[in-house]
């Protein structure tokens, strides 16, 4: 039996046909499928993918070192696939790390100190030297501000004295109604108000930024006195240890947290003496990654759950993983979870937690602008090119330039910025550094450090397009689409557009057989400072190109560059190199 070879067509660029295609959707009724118009579209895409990334052959024949570092060991060093391993760049990790401010941080930024309590809350106790207004009118008139002497009464004329030490503002109002209407049984209304408190002063010590004695009103928030002494001390300070010591004992034990995450926080009534005893920061763990509270989590015991390490982070949406590094009994640990099996991990202090939205997505969103029919962003599987995605996009039949389809990328467009901004640090480092050893030559450089300053500044302010041109000589490349891509499908012009060092830049409309020189000439010419041996042609497709060399067509842009002014050959040589990139990136002549 003869066994059938199959034939395999070597990879190279092969035309695709988008006919078919096109054909299947001849349902749209006087439309044109934007493949029956699209030129041929070239491929370079590989046939199949391999297994591994290094061949079999090479891992068995891998030479005589190889061979016998298998033959020492039973297996592979290390198993890649599982995931456990830290991340790529320790050093970074580590130094993210040293950064993290304690959760809490920024607490003390919202201005507590500049709201003292007035101590008129319902649940005020009196004490005192604290004043009561009472007023009564009908059988008596009364109208005093009774203070609340040492022994904590107050004197009512015509009753005597009356103990309210202790009392809330309604039991203060109570007592003083039953004294009075127990002399005056009848046609007497009575009108109790808690005036003014006693003024008392806190200790405020332990690790905070300025301890010291600070003064307030008995009601006056815990945070109020905090923030007084500007807050607890970052590096050392505990969120969740303050204690409030009165005589010696501690009456209550305030958990910062709790604020800062429910907004819960214990109402303490101050005396005067009080201390408050910021403790020193307890076992912590960094938490990094895609979270939205990125920082140091103090922990009341020695863990906490991965659950509850989750809700105090505030996770970003499409976070899959996490990373946890740390120490055990056993040696360093490094795991790498999927969130819903790191919600049953117990974290222990000093680990490390990093959050990272890791999956893949299998699909990518591509938009359209310009000149098509249908919807404007495309679902479409990673491997999708561009080819496959004009096959299914219908345009305007006779409306559509499609042999200059061009496409925007974003990481097209940050090479664009980083090499924009090279150059740009190139030219200062080069020129505005520059010795001078004549004071003529010193003021020439002062004018030419002048210029270059402000080409600079406004050369920082451009952005780039991202384009990135993929018809050529009548051909569309089948590049592989990327997540984000814009593709432009512009409509058919029939004019220009000129532009740049021009007196009267303008659109026109495009005439056959008129020249770039003959367009210029109609828009008042060249200004002083136009480079007339520089002129440039923006395509419809994104490409820019020399005028001398090409061909005007409708949809062109004429881009007339700036002259460099200055003498020096070297720098003008620089500048002009420099506004040649930007006009490339930008389609815009930077004004010297």
């Amino acid at each position: 039996m003869t066994a059938t070879i199959p034939t395999v067509t070597p990879p190279g660029r092969v035309a695709l046909s988008f006919k078919a295609a096109c054909m299947k959707a001849a349902w749209l009724t006087g439309l044109t499928l934007g493949c029956a118009l699209l030129p041929a579209v070239a491929s370079a895409q590989a046939l199949s993918l391999p297994d591994s990334i290094v061949p079999q052959e090479q891992n068995r024949d891998g030479g005589e070192a190889a061979q016998a570092s298998e033959t020492d060991q039973a297996g592979p060093r290390a198993d890649w696939r599982s995931g456990t391993y830290g991340p790529v760049s320790q050093k970074k990790q580590d130094e993210l790390i040293d950064s993290l401010k304690p959760f809490g941080a920024n607490l003390f930024t919202g201005g507590f100190r500049g709201a003292m309590g007035d101590g008129l809350n319902p649940g005020y106790r009196v004490k005192p030297g604290d004043q009561v207004n009472v007023r009564a009118w009908g059988a008596i008139s009364l109208d005093k501000a009774l203070p609340v002497d040492v022994q904590g009464n107050i004197f009512i004329p015509g009753y005597g004295p009356l103990d309210i030490e202790g009392q809330t503002s309604q039991q203060v109002d109570a007592s003083v109604r039953q004294a009075i209407t127990s002399i005056y049984p009848q046609q007497v209304e009575v009108y109790t108000n808690l005036q003014g408190v006693q003024p008392v002063a806190i200790y405020v010590t332990g690790y905070v930024e300025n301890p010291g004695r600070y003064a307030g009103t008995p009601d006056d928030s815990l945070l109020y006195f905090l923030d007084q002494a500007n807050g607890i001390d970052q590096a050392l300070g505990s969120y969740r240890k303050i204690h409030v010591k009165r005589s010696g004992s501690v009456v209550a034990t305030v958990d910062l947290y709790d604020f800062l995450i429910s907004g819960d926080i214990p109402h303490i009534q101050f005396k005067d003496g009080d201390t408050i005893v910021v403790e020193e920061r307890g076992p912590a763990i960094a938490v990094t990654g895609d979270v939205r509270q990125a920082y140091r989590y103090e922990l009341i015991g020695t863990r906490l759950s991965g659950e509850e390490i989750a809700q105090l982070a505030r996770l970003e949406s499409g976070v899959s993983h996490v990373l946890l590094r740390g120490s055990r009994d056993d040696g360093p640990i490094a795991e790498y979870y999927p969130l819903e099996r790191f919600g049953r991990q117990t974290v222990q202090s000093g680990d490390e937690v990093m959050f990272s939205a890791d999956q893949r997505s299998e699909t990518i969103v591509v938009e359209l602008e310009g000149s098509y029919l249908g919807p404007s962003r495309y679902a479409l599987p990673r491997d999708a090119r561009l080819g496959e995605l004009l096959d299914a996009v219908a345009v305007p039949k006779g409306m559509t330039s499609v042999s200059n389809i061009s496409l925007q990328r974003e990481s097209v467009k940050k090479q664009q910025a980083k090499s924009m901004k090279e150059s740009l640090r190139r030219l200062e480092t080069t020129y505005l550094g520059a010795p001078s050893s004549t004071n003529e030559e010193a003021q020439v450089r002062a004018k030419e450090a002048e210029l270059i300053q402000n080409f600079i500044q406004r050369a920082r302010e451009l952005e780039p397009s991202g384009r990135l041109v993929v018809a050529h000589n009548g051909s569309i490349a089948d590049i592989r689409l990327r997540d984000g891509d814009v593709i432009t499908i512009p409509e058919t012009s029939d004019s220009l557009l000129i532009s740049g060092e021009i007196v009267v830049p303008q659109a026109v409309v495009y005439r056959p057989g008129m020249s770039v020189t003959d367009y210029i000439e109609g828009a008042g010419g060249f200004t002083q400072r136009a480079d007339d041996d520089h002129v440039l042609l923006v395509r419809q497709n994104g490409a820019v190109v020399n005028a001398d060399d090409a061909t005007l067509r409708a949809g062109d842009e004429i881009l007339v560059m700036p002259k460099a002014p200055t003498h020096n050959l070297q720098l003008a040589t620089s500048l002009t190199q420099i506004l040649y990139q930007i006009a490339v990136a930008t389609k815009v002549a930077v004004d010297l």
